[in-house]
């Protein structure tokens, strides 16, 4: 069996019974959006469809997200154990799965295309799990009531699909949705990742 149907057969064994339980909202949020941080974790899930090599594919898992201004560390994981973690520094990113050796790369991206089959955008992530992203003329984009999706400079169509609360009454993300078409030598050609965010942040 090939590297990607082992890791998306044990990230499937993942629950995921919470995003189908979400209810879209057709608006963005009714309160203001909050203040971005630097310091920012989130615990979720997501879903994912996508071909690689021409090959429909899909998975679902549990994540976890802990960034400050200098770090960035990501674990993909099923109910029964960790299936890949993720660090990344100003240096360098580095993709850990059981059982192998650590890999480094200086794009993630490009990273976790070749080992998972499927690219997961942690560079964008870092605005998109607070409400914000930039759009494809290069603007700030901060999602609202009147404004729930964009597409990015880098391709990706953004839907901010439903909202909670932080503490502060402040509206954050609860599910988004993301796809981006197949790209002329990418590894991974079409894909489709939806988050759902658990709980206030």
């Amino acid at each position: 069996m090939q590297r990607s149907s082992l890791i998306a057969a044990g990230l499937c064994a993942a629950l995921l019974a919470g995003c189908a339980s979400v209810a879209p909202s057709t608006g963005g949020a009714a309160a203001p959006v909050a203040a971005y941080r630097a310091n920012f974790d989130a615990a979720g899930r997501l879903s994912v469809n996508y071909k690689h090599n021409g090959n429909p594919e899909s998975l679902t898992g549990k994540f976890t997200w802990v960034q400050t201004p200098t770090r960035l560390d990501v674990t993909l994981s099923s109910p029964m154990a960790t299936i890949a973690t993720i660090s990344v520094t100003p240096q360098s990113a580095t993709l850990v799965q059981a059982d192998k050796a650590p890999q480094v790369a200086a794009d993630l991206e490009s990273l976790t295309a070749a080992s998972l089959g499927w690219t997961l955008p942690v560079s964008g992530l870092r605005d998109w799990l607070q409400g914000r992203a930039t759009a494809a003329d290069g603007s700030a984009f901060v999602a609202s009531a009147s404004a729930s999706s964009v597409t990015t400079r880098d391709g990706w169509r953004l839907r901010f699909v439903s909202w909670q609360s932080d503490a502060a009454g402040h509206s954050i993300p609860r599910r988004i949705d993301a796809a981006r078409d197949a790209a002329l030598g990418a590894a991974t050609e079409e894909l489709a990742i939806r988050i759902v965010l658990d709980g206030p942040l």
